[in-house]
């Protein structure tokens, strides 16, 4: 019997950073925000990497320095078997067909001088590909396939509600039919039960045109809806990474059982322990030496603030950064409950 043929990965992130430079003194030692500290994955057609963590972990970040919206500092972003920071701005334009991205706010991310018709038809309009007649044509089907009414076409985003205008980002993005999609927490300036209805729209379009979602949220729930793989990042780097079903039943890292038990439940007859953390995250331009994570981790212990632990896989497809990740599993401790 043959041996099952490996998938080549539809995008590659390999080692990525993106520092920002802080102001110092002249002569003194030169100090950066570590944003994205080293991080790499892979993703395949048709897939969904859910990337959680609380604010200020470097999520959306990663999303732009993907995307080259933001130079990566160290590292490479291979897309289609081509690194993207080494395209030139003719190879790079035409990349981006194939790599979008939605943004969180659906009021900051649409300009209020254009009509519905010219922001969804940009993409177009930059591509040069279509006359201006098919260009509206093309504008109206994407409309009718995101959920909007056709006859708007000539209104201005102020006209528009919440979920309506995020409706035109996700047209906007798939108009020039992408592979991948960066959604950069496309629900979380909404009402749950539009965020219900937009989760919705954007699954129905990935099972229609084969879509690829790199999928940023701090909404577990959310996540595990939408994922086939999860990603929890803390600090600029990775703390666990598996298959969904593994990472919220198996869960491994201390930090990722914490993100879990702050779920809430809809069942009030069902008790869920509380996991709290201690403490503020800390400053990106000052991590703690060691683990990132050990200043809020009651299950530290000298190793962990003096020797930093490599991204281990424990499992097949799970990996996790802690030293004790394999003797804590499943463990909770009496200091995180609530």
């Amino acid at each position: 019997m043959a041996d099952e043929t490996v998938k080549t990965p539809l995008l590659e992130v390999a080692d990525i950073k993106k520092w920002f430079p802080l102001k110092t003194l002249p002569f003194s030692e030169k100090k950066y925000i570590k944003a994205v500290d080293g991080i790499s994955f892979t993703l395949h057609e048709n897939e969904t990497l859910g990337v959680v963590g609380e604010s200020g972990c470097g999520k959306s970040t990663l999303g732009r320095t993907i995307m080259n919206l933001l130079p990566p500092s160290a590292g490479k972003v291979v897309f289609q078997g081509k690194v993207i920071q080494e395209l030139s701005p003719k190879e790079l334009r035409e990349m981006r067909q194939q790599l979008q991205i939605i943004f969180q706010d659906p009021y900051a991310s649409l300009n209020p001088r254009f009509t519905v018709g010219e922001i969804i038809g940009e993409p177009l309009a930059i591509q040069g590909k279509l006359t201006k007649k098919e260009q509206v044509q093309k504008v109206k089907e994407i409309m009718a396939k995101v959920g909007l009414n056709v006859n708007y076409i000539n209104r201005y985003p102020h006209e528009f509600s919440g979920g309506q205008r995020q409706r035109i980002g996700i047209a906007r993005a798939i108009i020039l039919e992408p592979s991948v999609i960066v959604c950069d927490e496309p629900v979380s300036a909404l009402d749950v039960s539009i965020q219900a209805q937009v989760i919705n729209l954007l699954k129905d379009l990935q099972a229609e045109m084969g879509l690829a979602y790199i999928f940023i949220s701090h909404d577990l729930s959310v996540v595990r809806h939408v994922s086939d793989r999860v990603m929890v990042m803390y600090l600029g780097q990775v703390m666990e990474m598996a298959d969904k079903e593994d990472l919220y039943h198996r869960t491994l890292h201390p930090y990722t059982k914490a993100l879990l038990s702050a779920v809430p439940v809809a069942d009030r007859h069902v008790k869920k322990e509380k996991l709290m953390l201690k403490g503020d995250l800390p400053s990106p331009a000052d991590p703690p030496s060691g683990c990132c994570f050990h200043t809020r981790c009651v299950f530290a212990q000298e190793l962990c603030r003096t020797q930093t632990p490599e991204l281990t896989e424990y499992r097949k497809n799970h990996f996790c950064r802690c030293h004790f990740a394999d003797k804590n599993e499943g463990e909770y401790h009496e200091d995180y409950k609530n």
